[in-house]
């Protein structure tokens, strides 16, 4: 009887059975995927500089003093530095030039000057996500977005396995600050973090949300103090940061 009035009707119960069959495998297949991208988020893919990039980074990082650590090791010979360092530990750190060496392989003396000294730095954002995936753990779990008095971050944070919530799991964590510079200061304003895509109260992160970091903190002798009497401009642009620094 129901399939005469279906029939006349146009639809027939077989075509009725193939439309909701089709429509539970669509949302099974959705609901996996939903499970799979929220619940086991695929790592990030970490930023692979080219060799011209690496070496203008590099530059960027030695205009840094200490950036190099210690002094580097040097080959049987004496004859210069051993290049054993891998690729991104060059990338982060001075490379010794010939000129640094004298005849027998020494470090040359030199007199410290901060005379022509270049305080000014630009980071681009590829450049700050290259500086991650020379750790590539932090690198696939952890990037940079820099848009204009923007910075981002995109986290997967894992969750131990025997932690009762959400145990072996991974969290998407997405948190973002203001960073500018006025009235002669910078500015660092927490605009807000986020789990699983649902944002935290601002009760839960101590009422810090939409308040200016430096200022709050600033007065006191710490690292905020310390961050704003050491920075003489900071700028974030679309995909660029530039740093000033006081003399």
């Amino acid at each position: 009887m129901i399939e005469q009035v279906m029939t006349k009707k146009g639809v027939s119960l077989k075509q009725v059975l193939c439309i909701v069959a089709g429509a539970m495998v669509l949302t099974a297949l959705l609901t996996v995927f939903a499970i799979k991208t929220w619940l086991f988020p695929s790592p990030f893919t970490p930023v692979e500089l080219s060799q011209q990039e690496e070496q203008q980074l590099e530059q960027k990082l030695s205009q840094f003093d200490g950036v190099a650590g210690s002094a580097p090791s040097h080959d049987r010979n004496g004859a210069g530095p051993a290049n054993t360092r891998s690729p991104q530990s060059r990338a982060r750190s001075y490379t010794p030039q010939p000129d640094d060496y004298d005849e027998q392989g020494a470090l040359k003396p030199e007199a410290y000057s901060e005379e022509g000294a270049n305080r000014e730095i630009t980071f681009t954002e590829r450049e700050l996500n290259g500086l991650l995936a020379n750790n590539t753990d932090l690198a696939e779990k952890m990037a940079v977005d820099l848009a204009t008095d923007l910075v981002s971050l995109r986290l997967l944070i894992p969750v131990d396995p025997d932690f009762p919530i959400m145990g072996g799991k991974t969290l998407r964590v997405r948190a973002g600050a203001e960073l500018a510079y006025r009235d002669n200061k910078p500015v660092v304003v927490l605009k807000g973090v986020s789990v699983m895509g649902v944002p935290i109260p601002n009760a839960w992160l101590g009422g810090l949300k939409n308040i200016d970091l430096m200022q709050e903190f600033g007065g006191e002798p710490g690292f905020w103090q310390s961050l704003g009497e050491g920075v003489e401009s900071i700028q974030v642009r679309d995909g660029e940061l530039y740093v000033r620094l006081r003399e």
